[in-house]
């Protein structure tokens, strides 16, 4: 590799399945948009922007197999999604990856361009990076791509009791990449939806 020639990764991608669903009242990974359920969506952008395989932490995990997706039980379930990111991050040793996106279930908007543009940061990062975090309007930490060596403090962080993942970042080196915030606006009630 010669000097500013990004290096080369292995990304996975992951979808965070977990939240009680409460404000949607049924669980938001099957929620069809334009006749696809959420998840499955967030999955295809994850998988065609080039992060593969694609795993689902936490939740269901006959919803998992119906989306075909890797099961990866979630540590700390019902406990938010940071503790589902830690989860994630510890699978990459198994799937000898350098990184993952991981992105919400209830982000159906997601494209490949946003996907992208989170692994383009990180490659051409020039010091560690341990996160790069969407921002449209506001930091959008459910869409982020996380290092490897990001595992160790924010697992350090949960067992401290931290589950707020914005706050967690505040122990990493962290970049952002502006991105069209129509690709991580998320649903969370019927009302959010297309003719919601």
């Amino acid at each position: 590799m010669t000097a500013g020639e990004p290096r080369s990764l292995r990304v996975v991608g992951a979808v965070l399945m977990g939240g009680a669903s409460r404000r949607m009242g049924r669980d938001k990974a099957l929620v069809e948009v334009d006749g696809v359920p959420m998840a499955a969506r967030v999955a295809a952008s994850l998988e065609v922007a080039g992060c593969r395989p694609v795993m689902a932490v936490g939740g269901d995990a006959a919803v998992h197999a119906r989306l075909g997706l890797l099961a990866v039980p979630d540590r700390w379930p019902g406990e938010g999604p940071l503790g589902a990111i830690v989860t994630a991050l510890g699978a990459l040793d198994g799937l000898e990856a350098d990184a993952m996106v991981a992105a919400a279930c209830d982000l159906p908007w997601l494209d490949r361009a946003t996907v992208e543009a989170l692994v383009a940061r990180y490659a051409a990062a020039e010091g560690p990076v341990d996160a790069v975090v969407a921002y449209s309007d506001r930091l959008e930490p459910l869409c982020a791509l996380w290092a490897r060596q990001a595992r160790q403090p924010l697992e350090q962080r949960v067992l401290e009791g931290e589950r707020a993942v914005h706050r967690a970042l505040e122990s990493l080196s962290v970049v952002t990449v502006q991105v069209d915030a129509s690709a991580v606006t998320n649903v969370n009630s019927p009302a959010d939806l297309p003719g919601g």
